[in-house]
């Protein structure tokens, strides 16, 4: 496996795992689950309500798929060469979040994002 074979695949698993993340915001979102804890339901209520969620159980099974993916990653590439990849997952999960949740994206959010990015580059490069 090739080096740009190897960068796909990461770039695969942070986009796994970024759709696992925002599959278990919505799951941990839906209307039962919030009434539980507008009720102020006990923490093991809760956690058992929310992983029965078909969301989360669905982000929970990306997660493992990209875990999975992710150790062929580890065994071909060096981790400091992969695990730069893994900080993409904030500017992912910003922009998804922004543009379909309505959630802020402030300027100064953006100037992290944006240094984030810039070090992702300069690893990758090196």
């Amino acid at each position: 496996m090739n080096r740009l074979q190897v960068a796909c695949l990461a770039l695969l698993c942070v986009v796994l795992s970024s759709m696992a993340q925002i599959s278990l915001k919505k799951g941990v979102s839906s209307a039962p689950v919030q009434a539980l804890l507008e009720r102020g339901t006990a923490a093991p209520e809760f956690i058992a309500r929310a992983a029965f969620s078909p969301l989360v159980v669905v982000g929970l099974a990306l997660y493992v798929f990209s875990t999975l993916l992710w150790l062929l990653v580890l065994a071909k590439a060096d981790v400091s060469y992969a695990y730069p990849f893994v900080s993409l997952g904030f500017l992912m999960i910003s922009l998804y979040a922004h543009y379909s949740m309505s959630e802020p994206l402030s300027a100064l959010k953006m100037t992290g994002i944006a240094l984030i990015m810039s070090g992702v580059v300069c690893v990758a490069r090196s």
